[in-house]
């Protein structure tokens, strides 16, 4: 039996669209037939949902917050004694999205056919990562689907809240980068051209700075479209090239050994890193898969296969710390905090208190770096506009000492 998504005209001639399961498009026909409805388009959720994930605008999953939500859910409903196929079609009701009430129902209908719940979301990769499809497999084979839901709903939940603190201190410096850009760029083009044609009439020999005014005023009028194509042309092309492999992980190392940035980077691969290996070990995942899973969420190419290389020496017999310590790439912290939790047997506490520690340390760097980068750019918006001032001013001192 198979969730499929219908449109159909009632006999008032209105379109309605619904969700319906059944086993083939014939017999989910034949039930809108038998409703009064005329079918005129019937599909399976998992085959549309499956178009939709190669559209790049639309192709995307169940937000965070959703994601959450319904986990959150399923974990109370399953605690509470409630069959797993009772709770997924308990979830969809609860829901008004449309997308959330298709998916769930899609994965309902796999599940009533005996598959696993992980296998149900395998259908949906774009809503499901492979982290939460592990982890949940892990949880069925031990029993445990309920605790393990409600660690993923702490997971998902925590790294939505992570990801909008970044979002929300990073807001305001970017809205007064783009403030100042524009009032510099409506400067040059608009205001000064217009003062200056004042001191071009005079035939006044104008001094050095002046003149620089005029001249990047001239260009940034003359070929400020042409400057602004070439800025997208170079972000597009940039942006391609780190798509190659070899380009992005030389890049990623360049990264690592800048000052700031490379500890920032560091901090946050590491964290990312450390949440995630610790939420699959306390679910039960064996250490080789929980690495092999736990490396595709580190963004940083060195790093990520600083973590496929210790996955192999683990395999070998050697130690976690030991083999990730090679590699010089993730910090003394949180190696001590691994090897403590590998001879005491505590592997995945010791992994979550390093992603704390790392969590609390990016937040301070992020937060020291956005106090000292605000005053920064107020002072260098005052002194362009200072610069564009005494452009315009300097004519006007030595207009005066004529006259005298």
């Amino acid at each position: 039996m198979g969730a499929y998504e219908y449109t159909a005209i009632d006999t008032r001639g209105r379109t309605r669209k619904g969700l319906v399961e059944g086993d083939t498009p014939r017999q989910v026909r034949s039930q809108l037939r038998d409703q009064g409805l005329t079918p005129l388009e019937v599909s399976e959720v998992v085959q549309r949902e499956r178009r939709r994930t190669q559209r790049p605008l639309i192709g995307r999953g169940l937000s965070s917050t959703d994601l959450a939500l319904v986990t959150r859910q399923l974990s109370t409903l399953i605690g509470s004694g409630l069959p797993l196929e009772e709770a997924l079609r308990t979830a969809s009701q609860q829901t008004d999205r449309a997308r959330i009430r298709r998916v769930i129902l899609a994965v309902r209908a796999r599940v009533v056919e005996g598959h696993p719940l992980a296998a149900g979301l395998a259908d949906f990769p774009s809503s499901f990562s492979e982290l939460y499809r592990a982890t949940v497999a892990a949880g069925e084979q031990s029993g445990h689907l309920d605790v393990v839901l409600d660690r993923l709903a702490d997971y998902t939940e925590q790294r939505h809240a992570t990801r909008q603190k970044v979002q929300l201190a990073l807001f305001y410096p970017a809205l007064l980068t783009l403030m100042a850009t524009v009032v510099t760029i409506g400067l040059l083009v608009y205001v000064v051209p217009e003062v200056v044609r004042v001191f071009r009439d005079t035939g006044q020999q104008l001094p050095a700075l002046t003149l620089g005014l005029i001249a990047l005023s001239d260009f940034m009028r003359a070929h400020g479209v042409l400057l602004l194509g070439g800025l997208v042309v170079v972000g597009v092309g940039v942006r391609f090239f780190l798509r190659v492999p070899h380009i992005r992980a030389r890049f990623d190392r360049v990264v690592l050994t800048l000052p700031v940035v490379g500890r920032l980077v560091r901090g946050l691969n590491t964290a990312r890193f450390a949440r995630t290996f610790s939420i699959l070990t306390a679910s039960g995942v064996e250490v080789l898969e929980g690495l092999r899973i736990a490396a595709q969420v580190v963004s940083n190419r060195p790093m990520r296969q600083a973590v496929e290389e210790a996955a192999s020496r683990v395999r070998e017999g050697a130690t976690l710390h030991g083999s990730l310590e090679r590699s010089r790439l993730f910090p003394p912290m949180t190696l001590s905090l691994l090897a403590s939790g590998e001879s005491s047997g505590n592997l995945e506490g010791m992994l979550e208190r390093a992603a704390t520690q790392q969590e609390r340390e990016v937040e301070t760097l992020v937060a020291a770096l956005l106090g000292l980068f605000e005053p920064v750019l107020i002072l260098a918006m005052g002194g362009v506009v200072l610069t564009i001032v005494l452009a315009i001013l300097l004519p006007i001192f030595d207009l005066n000492q004529l006259v005298r």
